[in-house]
C-alpha cells in the first residue's frame, strides 16, 4: 500500500467521478497541502489519479496518455498496454505508485506488478486512506441518492478525518 493519499474513483447513474487529497508527506512531515493528484486527459474523456511518489506518477502519467492515444483512446487497451511495460520495463518497474483510471464506461486500477483491475461495484480506491474512503462511498452509495461527484466528495471528506496521510483539500473531477 502506498502511504501518504487517497484517490478515490466512483461510477453511479452513467457518472463517474474522482477526487484526491491534497497532502503529499515526507516521513510525518507535511510538505505540501494542495497538490493535485488527479487530471483529465484526452480532452476530458478519461480521469487519472495516483498514489506514490510525485516523480514517478508524472512518468506514469506521461506513459498512459501515450498509451491511450495509441490505443485511440481505448481505455481497456491502453490499462494493459501500461501495465504489461510498468511490469516489464527496467526504468517502470522501479516506480512506486499506483494509478486509477476512467472513463464514461470503465474503471481500473493499475499496478507495476502487472495488475489491471475493475472493480465488481463501480468504486475504486487507493492510497493509504483509500480503504476508509471505500467503504464510507459504499455506504453513501447503498443509503443515499447523492451523485458520483457527490459521495466522492462525502467520502473523502470522512476518509479525511480518519486517516493522517490525508487531507479535505480535495480536487474532484467528473464525467457527466
Amino acid at each position: 500500500m502506498f502511504n501518504a493519499t487517497t484517490i478515490l474513483c466512483v461510477r453511479r447513474d452513467g457518472k463517474v467521478a474522482i477526487g484526491g487529497d491534497g497532502q503529499v508527506s515526507f516521513g510525518n512531515t507535511v510538505i505540501k497541502s494542495s497538490a493535485n493528484k488527479i487530471r483529465t486527459m484526452r480532452n476530458g474523456e478519461v480521469l487519472a489519479g495516483f498514489a506514490g511518489s510525485s516523480a514517478d506518477a508524472f512518468t506514469l502519467f506521461e506513459r498512459f496518455e501515450g498509451k491511450l492515444e495509441q490505443a485511440r483512446g481505448n481505455l481497456t487497451r491502453a490499462a494493459v498496454e501500461l501495465a504489461k511495460e510498468w511490469r516489464t520495463d527496467r526504468v517502470l518497474r522501479r516506480l512506486e505508485a499506483m494509478m486509477i483510471v476512467a472513463d464514461r464506461e470503465n474503471t481500473f486500477t493499475i499496478s507495476g506488478t502487472g495488475d489491471v483491475l475493475e472493480p465488481d461495484d463501480g468504486i475504486a480506491a487507493i492510497g493509504s486512506g483509500g480503504p476508509y474512503a471505500m467503504s464510507a462511498a459504499r455506504a453513501l452509495i447503498r443509503h443515499s441518492n447523492l451523485d458520483a461527484r457527490a459521495v466522492v466528495e462525502a467520502a473523502m471528506n470522512i476518509a479525511a478525518g480518519i486517516c493522517i496521510y490525508t487531507n479535505d483539500n480535495i480536487n474532484i473531477e467528473h464525467l457527466a
